[in-house]
């Protein structure tokens, strides 16, 4: 039987910088020519609220999927939800994405949700959506089903049974090319969200693969994918950029793969690819991947036109990169450095500042470990963060051996920080928003965190990001003037004159605008 589902993207950003709704999009794909569906999104439009109420209310709908990230997203997602079950509570919600994958039991600890899709959701969707009518409406706020044997085995799938919560099986990861290409027309205008950036006018966004082999400690993506990564086919992804290409105007692609670079052989072929597109690009790489290619591989990046590379390298010391089991060494920084330098991609390094142990030395390593790779690579990036843990899959045992079911597991914030949010309203409370989002952490003091705060103004001035495409070459070269003194003296405390400078010659933040 067909059915009715309105898949909404809660508001998160702003619409300069909003990008297709990939998650949605997968969503759809899976759905396509099996059930109707409608996408709403709430960074291209800013009455997606009021107009998921109007859908559910004016009847119809069977199912809502609310996809939901850590942080911003949070608030949104809750004001839809809550209003929907207000008005509909016979229609079932069910969240996914990060948040509810992360920290399922306080997604299910809302009255207003029923299911949580984890991981990655397209099959579980499906399966639910063909099991409605045997599970039946939401009887209240504290069950999910009225006959809970009909969701019992849908792998991926968390709910709640008369006040208990109830995980299913871990869903196996599947590749991309499974399934069908992304619906793009059931966007109402793909142009708005093909963004002006550096690499072009109409940059769009692109996943390639999903998941990461390794197991860095602060990555919400070990937690999401546990070390597992599908990869997209040479011939699909040709595919899928000439359709972003030819049929929608895409002059620059932004990557959204965990890991672009899995391997330097399953690399190549992409690279082939992208080398006979030679269109400006972007994505996610590591260092120590990057600094191993060899130099025919880094002739085909050339060709490839790679623009910009966002590389971890995360701390300034062997030690520290051992403790975040990161499974690079600083040494392959340098050598990234180098190499991006001389075949004209630019690094994108970011840094992972204020680990539970020795937060401030390890930060002091860290700024002047920074300045040393401005002087191999001056019109390198960087982006600092402060470390956030994210829960762990719990260790293999009988139990999860028999049930298929390893799920995230973390109780604290931090070895001594306090104790995790056990509902979606406490977890969009002003604090929780800054930790998940990598800009404080409770154990940081108010130095420190003006220290990086400082540090972060100076480098921004006096290095002028290249992905600020607005703001005129005379205002960056006044701002990189007024701050050449502090960079080079090493005094960056309280650095008035940039702040003010900042107001008047405003530059766009990459970090929190992306790109």
């Amino acid at each position: 039987m067909t059915r009715r589902v309105l898949l909404v993207n809660p508001r998160m950003c702003s619409r300069r910088s909003m990008r297709l709704p990939l998650s949605l999009l997968a969503l759809g794909a899976a759905l396509e020519g099996r059930h109707e569906y409608e996408i709403l999104d709430g960074n291209a439009d800013g009455t997606v609220p009021e107009r998921a109420l109007r859908t559910v209310t004016d009847g119809g709908i069977d199912l809502v999927g609310v996809t939901v990230m850590p942080g911003p997203q949070v608030g949104p997602a809750i004001e839809i939800s809550a209003a929907l079950r207000a008005a509909r509570p016979e229609v079932p919600i069910v969240w996914g994405g990060y948040f509810p994958t992360l920290y399922p039991e306080a997604a299910l600890h809302a009255p207003y949700v029923d299911y949580v899709a984890r991981g990655q959701g397209e099959d579980t969707l499906v399966e639910l959506l063909e099991r409605l009518p045997d599970a039946g409406a939401p009887p209240g706020p504290l069950s999910s089903a009225r006959h809970p044997a009909a969701v019992a085995g849908i792998r991926g799938l968390t709910w709640k049974d008369d006040g208990e919560v109830r995980h299913n099986a871990d869903r196996h990861f599947r590749p991309p090319d499974v399934y069908p290409p992304y619906p793009y027309e059931r966007l109402s205008d793909v142009g708005q969200y093909l963004r002006p950036s550096f690499m072009g006018r109409r940059t769009a966004v692109h996943q390639a693969a999903i998941g990461c082999r390794y197991h860095c400690e602060f990555c919400g993506v070990v937690t999401l994918f546990n070390g597992i990564t599908r990869l997209q086919g040479p011939e699909r992804l040709d595919a899928d950029l000439r359709t972003l290409r030819d049929r929608w105007g895409a002059d620059a692609f932004q990557f959204y793969d965990h890991n672009f670079f899995d391997t330097e052989a399953t690399s190549v072929p992409i690279l082939e690819v992208l080398a006979r597109h030679a269109t400006p690009w972007w994505c996610y790489a590591r260092t120590d991947t990057l600094a191993g290619f060899s130099a025919q591989t880094w002739e085909l990046i050339r060709k490839s036109r790679l623009t910009m590379a966002y590389l971890g390298a995360e701390a300034a010391s062997d030690e520290a990169l051992k403790q975040m089991k990161k499974g690079s060494r600083v040494e392959h920084t340098y050598e990234a450095a180098r190499l991006c330098r001389a075949h004209g991609v630019i690094p994108e390094f970011s840094f992972v500042l204020g680990g539970p142990e020795d937060p401030a030395g390890e930060m002091e390593k860290t700024l002047s470990f920074i300045k040393r790779l401005k002087t191999i690579h001056p019109e390198c990036e960087v982006v600092l963060y402060f470390y956030t843990p994210t829960p762990r899959r719990e260790a293999a045992s009988e139990r999860t051996r028999e049930l298929g079911l390893r799920l995230p597991v973390q109780e604290r914030y931090g070895p001594e920080g306090p104790e995790l949010p056990t509902t979606p309203e406490e977890w969009t409370q002003p604090q929780w928003i800054e930790y998940v989002c990598h800009r404080d952490a409770p154990w940081l003091s108010p130095r420190l965190r003006q220290r990086v705060k400082d540090f972060a103004t100076v480098l921004g001035c006096r290095f002028p990001t290249v992905q600020d495409h607005t703001t005129p070459r005379w205002g960056k070269a006044i701002l990189a003037g007024l701050a050449s003194w502090r960079y080079a003296s090493g005094r960056y405390g309280n650095p008035w004159e940039l702040e003010l400078a900042r107001r008047l010659i405003p530059l766009r933040e990459p970090q929190s605008e992306s790109l």
